[in-house]
């Protein structure tokens, strides 16, 4: 069950597909060479799979537990947690003036992916924490930032994002906690929150609570939530922790998965109301948490992709050792089973769809570096919005993904995968959680239909499809079997997706139920067909380095192997859901609501 960073492909991925040369020249990114990227990730790696990832089973079977409003983290969790925040991993990609590194989103991408890859419940403190941070250099005052960034970065305090109550989950308009002012700047907090993630714990000296509440004389729904901090302990002007605030943890959830992570329903305002301090201006919460929450939606897109990976190379570790049957072909007796043809299946479909996603992530986040620090501004402009847009697509369709490696995973084992021991069925449990939180896959395909596609008439996915399209004219560049294939079901999935956003685009507004009944599937053929450029990018990649003799051969060979299986097999169902999305929503709404 050990789990070893796929370095070698991970650094392919940010040389060769995410072009980490280009990143290097932006202002600001000039520390992040080729060589200093690499001992980055490999110090990442050793990190991770020596001290974060042994943990991972242990938190399953002996997850945190609260004893009268505390809660006590699994054994290791806290000192683990300790060497993670002295060794600045919290801080890879904030600034350097706040004790950050300063290091580019694309390589911290690879580090959050080790992370969560070694131990998902783990590394959620560190996800939430990385938006809280994201939303206070966003929004906070000049005093906010020194006084809380700091020590989030420096790992001395966590933070945490409260949206969710009992009576409003994805409808943030329902939300109900009372922030009252209280003539000194300062506000009590009154109310319940739900699902707060390491709510409580014993990892940090203090937490800081990202509330969202309403103003005594707010607007009703969305326009009226503001955003508050909210800290466990409350802080004095010279940094010091104070007297503890109006803020209680009153239980954990017993979840299905991710165990070891305390997931908390926080109390606050029992004993008179928690203070808390306004971020940003009143009514304008929401669109400081989504800042939060749009880090953390790519971050958990990341989950996916980590999670895929450790659950492959624990497949393949059982296929390689598991001997069951003789070969179809023949053989004198039993052989391994990776030696079987559908269980080699099996593991190409978690190989390269988990390739896939990655690719496609780490290239999302050059654009969102692009974003931030290219030097003309037309050109973040027209990056920030192809961020945006991959953004809904690479946490929905990377989750989805990895819930189906784990499973894969799983059958890999046959009954072995069904049994706790092997750990195969943590993954899958893990996993589903995935394609929930920071907005179920139904709510990233929504936005991407209303926000990313229909709002600007398409002009930014037909921009993607472009250049999707300039890829297609490199395969016919090359010669043989595997690239004709893999450029043949690349064409064909991006007509498929360009057939979808038109369809989007010219129905959104006249018949809006049969366009958001194929929302989530629009979502998947995104993904399936970035995803399948990114892949057919990499072959290209491989065959240059082929003829030019350089690297590892077989890695190459590999590359381009992989990207046929996916072009085959998951690129070749493009069609498909091109049809279901434009011709499938008579069969979505067929029956009324009394015939269920």
């Amino acid at each position: 069950m050990s789990y070893n960073a796929p370095l070698k492909d991970m650094l392919f991925v940010v040389n060769e597909l995410a072009n980490l040369a280009e990143i290097n020249q932006l202002p600001g990114c000039e520390d992040a060479t080729p060589d200093t990227v690499e001992a980055v990730l490999e110090e990442s790696a050793k990190f991770c799979g020596g001290v974060v990832a042994p943990l991972n089973h242990a938190g399953d079977k002996e997850p945190s537990f609260w004893h009268d409003g505390q809660v006590t983290t699994t054994k290791g969790f806290k000192e683990a947690f300790r060497g993670f925040a002295e060794a600045g991993w919290q801080g890879v990609q904030h600034p350097a003036e706040f004790g950050g590194q300063g290091l580019p989103k694309l390589v911290a991408t690879p580090c959050v992916e080790m992370l969560h890859g070694a131990n998902l419940a783990f590394a959620l403190v560190a996800l939430l924490t990385d938006g809280a941070i994201e939303a206070l250099l966003t929004a906070g005052t000049e005093e906010q930032k020194a006084r809380f960034i700091e020590p989030l970065i420096s790992g001395k305090w966590t933070g945490t994002m409260n949206l969710t109550e009992p009576q409003a989950g994805s409808d943030l308009a329902a939300v109900r906690t009372r922030a009252v002012p209280q003539g000194d700047g300062t506000y009590k907090i009154f109310g319940t929150k739900i699902f707060i993630t390491y709510g409580e714990h014993d990892m940090a000296e203090n937490i800081i609570h990202l509330v969202l509440a309403r103003t005594p004389d707010a607007p009703p729904g969305v326009k009226g939530i503001s955003l508050f901090i909210v800290p466990k302990f409350m802080v004095n002007e010279d940094g010091s922790l104070g007297e503890r605030n109006d803020a209680h943890c009153v239980s954990i959830e017993h979840k299905l998965g991710i165990k070891a992570s305390p997931t908390a329903v926080l109390q606050f305002g029992d004993n008179g109301g928690a203070i808390g301090t306004l971020v940003g201006e009143e009514n304008r919460g929401l669109e400081y948490m989504f800042i939060m929450m749009n880090a953390a939606r790519f971050g958990v897109g990341m989950q996916g992709v980590g999670l895929a990976e450790h659950a492959y190379q624990q497949a393949v570790a059982f296929a390689k050792e598991r001997v069951q049957s003789r070969a179809v072909e023949g053989s004198s007796g039993p052989v391994a089973i990776i030696n079987h043809p559908d269980v080699r299946r099996m593991l190409m479909s978690m190989r390269s769809q988990t390739e896939a996603a990655r690719a496609l992530a780490y290239v999302g986040a050059a654009y969102s570096d692009l974003a931030h620090s290219h030097p003309d501004e037309a050109t973040r402009k027209a990056n920030l919005a192809i961020y945006e847009y991959l953004v809904p697509v690479i946490k929905g369709w990377s989750t989805e993904m990895s819930e189906n490696v784990a499973r894969d995973g799983v059958q890999v084992h046959g009954g072995m995968g069904f049994i706790e021991e092997t750990g195969a069925a943590q993954h899958y449990r893990d996993a589903k959680i995935l394609t929930i939180y920071e907005g179920t896959t139904a709510i990233q395909a929504n936005d991407l239909v209303g926000r990313k596609t229909a709002r600007d008439g398409g002009a930014v996915a037909k921009s993607v499809i472009a250049q999707v399209r300039a890829t297609e004219a490199q395969l016919s560049e090359q010669q043989g079997a595997d690239f004709a294939a893999i450029r043949e079901q690349l064409a064909a999935g991006s007509a498929a997706l360009e057939q979808v956003v038109d369809f989007v685009v010219a129905n959104t507004k006249l018949d809006p139920r049969a366009v958001f009944a194929g929302s989530v599937l629009y979502l998947k053929l995104a993904g399936i067909v970035l995803g399948g450029w990114q892949m057919a990018r990499a072959a290209l990649v491989a065959q240059q380095k082929l003829e030019a003799g350089e690297g590892d051969a077989a890695f190459y060979r590999a590359k381009i192997g992989t990207a046929r299986f996916f072009a085959d097999h998951v690129l070749s169902g493009a069609a498909g859901l091109r049809h279901a999305i434009v011709d499938g929503s008579a069969g979505v709404l067929a029956l009324e609501v009394e015939q269920f």
